[in-house]
């Protein structure tokens, strides 16, 4: 082959020089999703949602790299700082679940990378400024069941919750709405995430006599507390959580899950919802794609989270580019400042205003109240 003269070589020289901007200038985005482990419930869907993220934004490219951190916490951060040292990204999306989540988000302090959580991660004092959440704040969901609960007549409750940060923080913060609403709780039991029985505790809660009874489970592991309290007899009302909002709980409770209570992002609903509510066009928009690709009723509000990402970004990246490039710490930090002062972003699960103060951003719009009427939803007005 013969050598490239002067002319053409200083042509190549060029050539090779804008491709190597225009790769800079791609936006990167690093997603840590559980799609294996005892979270993949919630982690397949969203990996199943992320072709409807945008491809380009603010006439950028946006490169996605997609990687499993198997639900484990330690994994995450493998995971997260694999996105920060080696890929460089811009943002971090994830995770599917609180443990890695927690754990992602200690790099993203680090690092000062801004993440994207879904799920509602509570975090130690003075370590949250780069972390943002998808997933409504457990306050306020837990502040629907109590308000609901007391509509219904309620005034004592049991509880039974998963024995990690997902529990335990229900459990905190139910206790403040309960009480708050004239509610007693007076039994609390937990089980692991991979436990195949809760007879025991079952047992326990039933020999308290609640009024009614709480389970803060999520995904498929939402399901056993239920079933076993009614194989053992309780004929009482069982309320969920937001975890919960599933098909799954509905696939494997069967006809024992009819008459559940639980709060959920009104995107498990869109149907419903009024034809003036915001949330109501991209709820539509997300279940009509997610529902034409993977069949009717496969919609979940783990997916949406995915999906509500691609919004924000669409909000945030343009806001971002004015003051630096993309791969740069000005770039990220401009995406932090732009979540903090964007006003009104509508996704699927309500209406975010992040701020300074609160990275959740969710108020009431962000939040429905279902009860399960023969194997589907249904909502309370």
């Amino acid at each position: 082959m013969k050598p490239l003269n002067a002319s053409l070589r200083s042509v190549a020289a060029a050539v090779l020089a804008c491709t190597a901007g225009a790769a800079l200038a791609d936006v990167t985005v690093g997603v840590s999703l559980s799609t294996t482990g005892p979270s993949a419930s919630l982690g397949i869907p969203q990996k199943n949602s992320m072709p409807y993220l945008p491809e380009r934004i603010g006439g950028e490219a946006v490169r996605y790299i997609v990687l499993d951190d198997a639900s484990d916490p330690t994994q995450g951060a493998k995971v997260a700082r694999r996105f920060v040292s080696e890929e460089k990204v811009d943002i971090i999306l994830g995770s599917s679940a609180v443990a890695p989540s927690i754990a992602i988000a200690e790099v993203a302090d680090e690092t000062q990378t801004v993440q994207l959580a879904f799920s509602p991660i509570e975090l130690k004092p003075g370590r949250g400024e780069w972390t943002f959440r998808l997933a409504q704040p457990v306050r306020l969901m837990a502040e629907a069941v109590a308000t609901t609960a007391r509509a219904n007549g309620v005034r004592t409750i049991g509880f039974i919750g998963f024995a990690d940060a997902y529990g335990e923080t229900w459990l905190r913060e139910f206790t403040t709405a309960a009480t708050a609403n004239g509610i007693r709780l007076i039994a609390t039991e937990r089980y692991g995430r991979a436990d195949t029985s809760v007879t025991a505790q079952a047992i326990k809660l039933m020999a308290a006599r609640p009024d009614a009874i709480l389970i803060a489970g999520a995904g498929t592991g939402a399901a056993l507390p239920h079933t076993t309290l009614r194989e053992r007899g309780y004929t009482g009302p069982v309320y969920h959580t937001h975890g919960a909002a599933t098909k799954d709980l509905i696939r494997i409770g069967g006809r024992a899950v009819n008459g559940a209570i639980l709060p959920a992002g009104p995107v498990i609903v869109p149907e419903q919802l009024a034809d003036g509510n915001p949330v109501r066009k991209p709820g539509l928009d997300y279940v009509g794609r997610y529902e034409k690709q993977f069949g009717a009723e496969s919609r979940t509000q783990f997916g949406a989270h995915a999906y509500d990402a691609g919004l924000v970004l669409q909000r945030i990246v343009p806001v971002a580019l004015k003051s630096g490039k993309p791969g740069t710490p000005a770039f990220r930090k401009a995406l932090r400042s732009a979540l903090e002062s964007e006003r009104d972003i509508v996704v699927s699960h309500g209406v975010l205003n992040y701020s300074p103060q609160d990275h959740y951003g969710f108020d009431q719009r962000g939040r429905v109240m279902l009860t399960i009427e023969n194997g589907n939803w249904k909502l309370l007005k």
